[in-house]
């Protein structure tokens, strides 16, 4: 399999901003990370050190040019305000597979914002990688995520029984699907730029 570097999107919804992660997205990223409330779910600890969203940053960075994946950062397109990231890990161009994920703001919950944005990523994959594949995780106590990843069509198709250890607790979590065929694209166009 031979890699290629993976341009990172600008893409827009008619509420949002999707674009690659600079270095000032340091501060909101840790912001964000470090709250318990929005890291209850993950399988791993809120963050406790600024140097952690820097190496995030690094890892979009490194994950773009090695060709492996695109995150990007999400922001309200009316007030720029940061709203959290979305992207797509794990790309396989020989299996035409990636894998979906995102994190919002907890102050941005609720506007279907995670949807939206997951819609216009989904919608450059399908287009630009020419994915057949989308897969995606959800802890199963995530009601909320979960309804996100149906909503833009994914289907669920397992659990992974006791995969991770969530803030000490064992936890399960659903396996999501979308393919290509069941894709439904939307009928307003997202320019790239």
């Amino acid at each position: 399999m031979v890699r290629v570097t993976l341009a990172t999107p600008t893409l827009h919804t008619a509420r949002l901003r999707l674009r690659p992660f600079t270095d000032a997205d340091a501060g909101p990223l840790f912001a964000m990370h470090s709250s318990t409330s929005v890291m209850r779910y993950w399988d791993s600890p809120p963050w406790t050190e600024l140097a952690r969203a820097e190496r995030f940053l690094a890892m979009c960075r490194t994950m773009a040019d090695e060709g492996t994946g695109a995150r990007v950062a999400i922001d309200r397109a009316s007030d720029g305000a940061f709203v959290g990231w979305c992207g797509l890990t794990s790309w396989n161009p020989d299996y035409r597979s990636a894998s979906l994920g995102y994190c919002l703001d907890e102050s941005m919950w609720g506007h279907g914002f995670a949807t939206e944005a997951a819609h216009a990523l989904l919608q450059w994959a399908f287009d630009t990688l020419d994915l057949n594949r989308v897969q995606a995780e959800a802890d199963t106590r995530n009601v909320a995520s979960a309804r996100v990843l149906e909503k833009v069509g994914f289907v669920r198709e397992g659990t992974l029984r006791e995969d991770c250890v969530v803030n000490g607790d064992v936890s399960d979590s659903w396996v999501f699907g979308l393919l290509r065929r069941e894709w439904q694209p939307s009928a307003v166009a997202i320019p790239a730029s």
